[in-house]
C-alpha cells in the first residue's frame, strides 16, 4: 500500500510539472498598456506643459509620479522629462522596445510627443524566472524522492538478491553447510526463507546418497573378497584333478576349468580394486625396484607365453611392484582376450621414463574409441560378445599415475598397443 501511494505522488508531481511546463510554453504574452493611465498620464502632461517647458518640474516632483514610466519630448525631440533615467528617449528607439507613443496638445496644437515605456517584456521576464526556478525546485524534489526511493529498493530488493546469487553459487559448488542469512521482516524475507529449506533438504538428500553409495560399495567389495575363496577352491580342485588325470581329454578339461577360473578371480580382482579406489581404502607405495625384475613380472603376465622378453636396460625404478604386476597383468588379458595373437614387447630408455611398449596384432580398436578406454566402464565396439567389465585399462592408468608415471594406449602399426612408462627413481 505504500509503495502505491508513493509511486502514485510520484506521478502526481510529475503530472504537475509537464502542465506547468505546458502552460509556460504556449502563454501569450499581454503587450497592452492600462488606457486609463495613459490618458490620466497625458492629461497631466498637456495640463502642466508650461511648467514643463520653463524647467520648474524634475523627475521627483509628486505630481508626475504614476505607476506608469514615461518620457516627454518638445516639438523638437528634445527630452523635457523622464521618470527614469535609462528609458528609450528616440522614437525610433520606442518602436523598436514596442512602446506607446502620443502626441501632446496645448490649444489645439501639437507641441511634443509622451513616450510611455511598455514593461510586458521585464514583467514576463519576471514570470518566466520565478515559473523556472518553481520548476527546478519540483525536479530537485522529485530527483530526492528518487534518490531515496532507489536506497529503498537497493536495501529490500537489490542487496538481498546479491545475497541470493552469492547463496546460489556456493549451492552449485556442493556446499551445503553454510545457512542463507535472512531478515524475515523483509519483503523477500520469507523467499529466502524457501531457499535456505531447499538448502537444508539438499544437504539431507546429499548425505542419504552418499550413505546409500558408501553401502553398495561396501556391498560389492564384500561380495568379491568372499567370492575369491570358492573360486580358490575351485581352482585347486582343478590342478589336483590336472595332476591325477590319466586321460588327456579329462585333463583338457581340467585346464579350461583352471583357465576361467583365473578370468574369473581377474574380473572379481578388477571390481573389487575399483571399489576399494572409490572408498579410498587402495594403497600404493611405490618404492626402488630394480629393472631386472621387470622380466619375472613379465613373464607372470604372459602365462599363456606369446611373447618373447627383450634384454632390460640396467636401471632402478620407482613403482609399487604389486600394482606394476596387475597392470601388466590386465594388459596380457585384454591382448589374449581381444587379439588372441603373438605379442611383441619392447622395452626403452628414455630420458625420465623405462617404456615397455607390449603390442598385439590384432586390429586394434576405432580412433574415436580409444580416449575412451581408460575410463571406467568401456569398452571397444570389438569386445561386444566378449566377457569383460571394461575396468582393466582404467585401473592401470590409475595405478601408473598414482606412481608417478603413465600409460599411453594406441593403434600401431601392426595392432593394438600400450605403452606403460615407469619413472626412473629420483624422477618423480
Amino acid at each position: 500500500m505504500r509503495k502505491r501511494s508513493f509511486l502514485a505522488g510520484l506521478l502526481i508531481l510529475f503530472a504537475v510539472e509537464i502542465l506547468m511546463v505546458v502552460l509556460f510554453a504556449f502563454r501569450g504574452i499581454d503587450n497592452r498598456q492600462d488606457a486609463v493611465l495613459v490618458n490620466e498620464v497625458v492629461r497631466s502632461v498637456q495640463a502642466d506643459w508650461d511648467l514643463l517647458t520653463g524647467g520648474r518640474i524634475d523627475m521627483d516632483s509628486a505630481e508626475f509620479a504614476g505607476k506608469l514610466e514615461y518620457v516627454v519630448l518638445n516639438g523638437s525631440g528634445e527630452v523635457l522629462y523622464r521618470t527614469r533615467p535609462d528609458l528609450s528617449e528616440s522614437i525610433n528607439g520606442a518602436v523598436i522596445h514596442r512602446d506607446t507613443i502620443l502626441d501632446i496638445t496645448v490649444e489645439g496644437q501639437t507641441v511634443g510627443k509622451i513616450i510611455i515605456n511598455n514593461d510586458s517584456g521585464e514583467f514576463y521576464r519576471k514570470q518566466s524566472q520565478a515559473m523556472i526556478l518553481i520548476i527546478l525546485a519540483a525536479m530537485l524534489l522529485q530527483c530526492a524522492v528518487c534518490i531515496g526511493y532507489l536506497v529503498y529498493l537497493n536495501r529490500v530488493i537489490i542487496r538481498p538478491f546479491q545475497h541470493l546469487e552469492g547463496f546460489a553459487e556456493r549451492i552449485a559448488g556442493g556446499n551445503l553447510d553454510i545457512p542463507l542469512m535472512m531478515d524475515r521482516q523483509n519483503l523477500f524475507g520469507a523467499f529466502t526463507e524457501s531457499f535456505d529449506i531447499m538448502r537444508s533438504e539438499l544437504k539431507k538428500a546429499r548425505t542419504a546418497e552418499a550413505r546409500a553409495n558408501s553401502s553398495k560399495k561396501e556391498l560389492v567389495a564384500k561380495l568379491s573378497h568372499d567370492i575369491k575363496t570358492p573360486v580358490a577352491s575351485i581352482k585347486a580342485v582343478a590342478e589336483v584333478g590336472t595332476a591325477l588325470a590319466d586321460n588327456e581329454r579329462i585333463r583338457n578339461h581340467y585346464i579350461q576349468i583352471i583357465r576361467k577360473a583365473d578370468q574369473i578371480n581377474t574380473l572379481i580382482t578388477n571390481l573389487f580394486t575399483a571399489t576399494l579406489e572409490e572408498l579410498r581404502q587402495l594403497t600404493i607405495a611405490p618404492e626402488d625396484m630394480e629393472s631386472k625384475m621387470l622380466r619375472d613380472m613379465l613373464g607372470s603376465a604372459d602365462y599363456l607365453h606369446q611373447a618373447v622378453i627383450p634384454e632390460i636396460p640396467d636401471c632402478l625404478l620407482r613403482a609399487d611392484p604389486l600394482r606394476l604386476q596387475q597392470v601388466f597383468d590386465n594388459i596380457f588379458a585384454n591382448s589374449y582376450k581381444y587379439a588372441g595373437t603373438q605379442i611383441m614387447v619392447k622395452i626403452c630408455r628414455e630420458e625420465r621414463r623405462l617404456n615397455v611398449c607390449i603390442q598385439d596384432y590384432g586390429k586394434g580398436v576405432r580412433e574415436e574409441e580409444l580416449p575412451l578406454l581408460k575410463e571406467k566402464f568401456k569398452r571397444g565396439s570389438n569386445a561386444e560378445h566378449i566377457e569383460g567389465a571394461g575396468l582393466g585399462l582404467y585401473i592401470s592408468d590409475y595405478f601408473m599415475r598414482e606412481m608417478g608415471g603413465a600409460l599411453m594406449i594406441r593403434n600401431g602399426e601392426e595392432g593394438f598397443e600400450a605403452t606403460v612408462g615407469i619413472s626412473l627413481s629420483g624422477d618423480i
